[in-house]
C-alpha cells in the first residue's frame, strides 16, 4: 500500500506539471528498465564478524546491505545486482572467488587495539576502580577488549566479559559503570546502561561508499532523462 500510494502521488504531480498519460507511462517503463547496483554485499565468513560490519554500514548507507560466506558468492545470482565489499584479511581470498571484471571494494578497519586503547586510556584514571563491562557476539571482540582493558590498567577482576551469543549474558551489567561493545550488541543493551562503542569501519571506507551511492543515484537520473 505504501509503494502504491508513492506511485498514485508522483502521477498526480506529473499530470499537475502538465505530463501526458503516455510521457508518464514511458518514463515509468523507463525508470524501471535501468539496473543500477540496488545493494552492498558483504563477503564474510565469520558470521559474527560481519553481523557487526552490516550493521555499521547500514547505519550510514542508503542501500540495502547484505551479507555472505565465501563459498556463497559463487552461487548463481548471488551477485547480482552486488557491489561487493570484503574485509582486508579476506580480500585475496574473496578476489580469486569473483568473475572476472567483477568490482570488489576493500574496507578499511579501525585497528582495534590501538582505538580501544586511546579511548580506555582516557576512561581509566577515574574509573580504575570500577567494575567495567565487555559485551560482543564475536569472540574475538570479547579476547582484544579484556586484553587491551587489561593493558591499560584494569585488574581481571574488575572485568565482566559477556558472550552476547549466550542465554542470560546480561545478567550483571547493570552493576558496570561502562560497557564496551560493537555497534550490533549496544542495540541489545539495557537503555540504562553507559555504552562505550567501538566502531571497526574506518571513516575513509565509510565516506567512498557514500560517494558510490551519490554517483550511482546520479548517473540513474541522467540514464533516465535519456529517453
Amino acid at each position: 500500500m505504501a509503494v502504491d500510494q508513492l506511485i498514485g502521488d508522483m502521477a498526480l504531480e506529473a499530470r499537475r506539471l502538465g505530463a501526458a498519460d503516455a510521457l508518464l507511462k514511458a518514463r515509468l517503463r523507463r525508470w524501471l528498465s535501468l539496473e543500477p547496483p540496488a545493494r552492498w554485499l558483504l563477503i564474510e565468513p565469520d558470521v559474527e564478524l560481519g553481523r557487526i560490519v552490516i550493521h555499521e554500514l547500514e547505519q550510514a548507507l542508503a542501500l540495502p546491505v547484505l551479507g555472505c560466506s565465501p563459498e556463497e558468492c559463487g552461487k548463481p545470482g548471488t551477485l547480482d545486482g552486488c557491489m561487493a565489499l570484503v574485509l582486508p584479511s579476506k580480500a585475496a581470498r574473496v578476489r580469486k572467488l569473483l568473475p572476472a571484471g567483477k568490482e570488489l571494494t576493500t574496507l578499511q578497519v579501525h585497528p582495534v587495539s590501538v582505538e580501544l586503547q586511546e579511548n580506555m586510556q582516557r576512561y581509566m584514571p577515574e574509573h580504575a576502580a570500577d567494575l567495567i563491562g565487555i559485551a560482543s557476539r564475536w569472540s574475538e571482540f570479547q579476547r582484544i577488549a579484556q586484553t587491551m582493558l587489561i593493558a591499560v590498567g584494569f585488574a581481571p577482576e574488575s572485568l565482566l566479559v559477556c558472550d552476547a551469543t549466550k542465554a542470560g549474558w546480561k545478567r550483571g551489567l547493570d552493576a558496570t559503570t561502562g560497557v564496551v561493545c560493537d555497534v550490533a550488541t549496544e542495540l541489545e543493551l539495557p537503555e540504562e546502561i553507559h555504552r562505550i562503542v567501538f566502531r571497526l569501519v574506518g571513516e575513509a571506507s565509510m565516506a567512498e561508499l557514500l560517494a558510490i551511492e551519490s554517483r550511482l543515484s546520479g548517473e540513474t537520473v541522467r540514464a533516465a532523462m535519456r529517453v
